[in-house]
């Protein structure tokens, strides 16, 4: 049997077993001559010794069939009826003594060829089984923790609350779900919490962020194997995290086997400063990490701060100097964001509308929950009487209460909607001022009663509007560029078609803007200026004018 691999050994075992021993009761024994006498196998001895005699008809000889397969290497006094075969038929005491006492090498064989045909019986077995159950129930109970950290990962949500005790009511999401989860699945309630070893229940923090990393590589090996060792586009942005840690996070863009464009995040990498080159060698080693390099790299994309388009030490220059394949393409759609900003900055009748009258109206009314109560009020009754007067319908998602979002610089589209809210809401605005005037100290009804005037006059009103179909015009567009399947060649042309409206606007569009500009103001009451008047700036030309008087 030791010539046999181990994993095979069993196998054997369990063949000769089933043959039996090879025991030719009807054969021509042949005869050998030992002394004056020939001497030949006796048949009779198969009855003797049924279970582990068999006889060899080749060679002529005898074997001890337990002994064959269950012999160990190291015993000794067994090899006669192994190896070479038992052939002196006049000593059959030695064939007593190789069965011999309770303790010898014979008898123990048989023991364990019965173990070996009882294995259900065996205390190995018993182990083995209780094992295999400890494996099933272990496997149940991390296929519940995985299934619970698999879905807060896909949502996006914290794991741990402050008190996870188990008399705690809010013990966190990660808890509170596996609890929920085990309540609605009986096969996970009967391995997870209390029915779990006080050292095996994986649910620790320890054992969470395990978890986590594994699902962390399993989705990255998925990305790289979408990517299958092509060309792609890197995306790269650094900003400070609640503990003031610079983090550059690092997104790839490719085209798939199905022709479809993807955006993939591949990791996030803490930087001990802002400079290109320190950016280059985070990216670098990001890269390397998943067996990726710069030569695959077919285009950049980051914002438009010096340190990453420098056409010197910039970082697109630094990557472009490794791989000149790798073009630069500074995001459209922020690149509009900076080009209203830095309009909107300039221009003062902006910074008037959005500084003057949309900052201090958002401060003053969203600075206190009790004004925002009375915008809330007002609004409801406006809401009611326009549905008594037939001016609206009612439906699904209809009539939804509106807020005063206020404005991010860094998302000029957010203007687009405060102005918006701010016409839709205008009755409202006023009316809950009013009301904010009459109820207040001294200091917030003049304040009130200061905002109201400038909501009332004919300057917001005219810019108000202008603001919107210029924003509708370039929000059109900031949409358009921010889509994930949008490229450089359609991207232009919608370019070209916004400068087209914007020109259109500006050549053709005074007449309709001045008819929705009247038809506003006389609605709400606010008088309209006489267009063919004298136009008098205040300041020195005010003083003039006096003077001459």
């Amino acid at each position: 049997m030791c010539d046999f691999h181990p994993d095979d050994r069993d196998l054997v075992r369990r063949t000769y077993i089933q043959r039996k021993p090879c025991q030719p009761k009807d054969h021509a024994f042949p005869q050998t001559l030992f002394g004056p006498k020939k001497r030949r196998f006796n048949v009779n001895w198969f009855d003797t010794w049924p279970t582990w005699l068999e006889y060899s008809v080749e060679k002529d000889a005898a074997f001890c069939f337990i002994c064959y397969l269950f012999k160990d290497g190291n015993t000794a006094g067994v090899d006669a009826f192994v190896n070479g075969g038992f052939r002196r038929w006049n000593k059959r005491d030695t064939i007593v003594k190789h069965v011999g006492g309770h303790k010898s090498a014979h008898n123990n064989v048989v023991i364990a060829m019965n173990f070996f045909m009882n294995q259900m019986s065996s205390i190995a077995t018993a182990l083995s089984k209780q094992t295999a159950e400890t494996m099933s129930t272990y496997r149940k109970r991390l296929e519940a923790s995985i299934e619970t950290i698999k879905w807060l990962l896909f949502q996006g949500l914290p794991f741990r609350g402050h008190d996870e005790k188990e008399s705690s009511l809010s013990r966190g999401n990660f808890l509170s779900l596996l609890t929920l989860l085990s309540n609605h699945d009986p096969e996970y309630s009967k391995v997870v919490f209390k029915m779990a070893p006080g050292n095996c229940q994986l649910t620790s923090p320890s054992v969470q962020k395990d978890i986590i990393n594994a699902c962390a590589k399993e989705t990255t090996k998925a990305i790289l194997e979408e990517l299958d060792g092509g060309f792609f586009a890197i995306l790269a942005d650094e900003s400070a995290d609640v503990s003031d840690k610079e983090q550059m996070t690092l997104y790839l863009r490719f085209v798939n086997k199905k022709g479809e464009v993807c955006e993939r995040f591949l990791g996030i990498v803490h930087v001990p400063d802002t400079s290109s080159l320190t950016l280059k060698a985070a990216i670098e080693s990001l890269l390397m990490e998943h067996s990726l390099t710069f030569s695959q790299v077919r285009g950049q994309g980051y914002d438009g701060a010096s340190n990453m388009q420098g056409s010197i030490n910039g970082l697109k220059t630094l990557i472009l100097n490794e791989c000149s394949q790798a073009y630069f393409v500074h995001c459209f759609a922020h690149q509009l964001q900076l080009t209203q900003v830095a309009l909107a900055k300039k221009n003062l009748d902006c910074g008037w509308l959005f500084v003057d009258v949309l900052a201090s109206l958002l401060n003053f009314v969203g600075g206190s929950p009790k004004r925002k109560e009375f915008l809330r009020e007002k609004q409801r009754q406006g809401v009611v009487e326009a549905l008594s007067l037939g001016e609206i319908e009612s439906g699904t998602s209809l009539n939804q209460e509106r807020g005063l979002c206020r404005p991010c610089d860094t998302r000029w589209g957010s203007h687009f909607k405060t102005i918006l809210n701010v016409l839709d809401l205008y009755p409202s605005i006023v009316l809950s001022l009013d009301s904010i005037a009459e109820v207040s100290d001294t200091l917030d009804s003049n304040k009130a009663q200061s905002i109201t005037h400038l909501l009332m006059s004919f300057d917001f009103v005219f810019v108000a509007h202008l603001m919107v179909d210029i924003f509708g015009i370039t929000n059109a567009l900031n949409v358009a560029l921010q889509k994930h399947d949008q490229d450089i060649v359609n991207a232009m042309i919608v370019v070209d078609v916004t400068k087209t409206n914007l020109q259109k606007l500006r050549d053709e569009g005074w007449d309709s803007h001045m008819e929705k500009v009247t038809s506003f103001m006389a609605k709400y009451g606010i008088e309209v200026p006489n267009m063919e008047g004298r136009y008098v700036v205040l300041g020195e030309e005010c003083i003039e004018v006096k003077v001459h008087k």
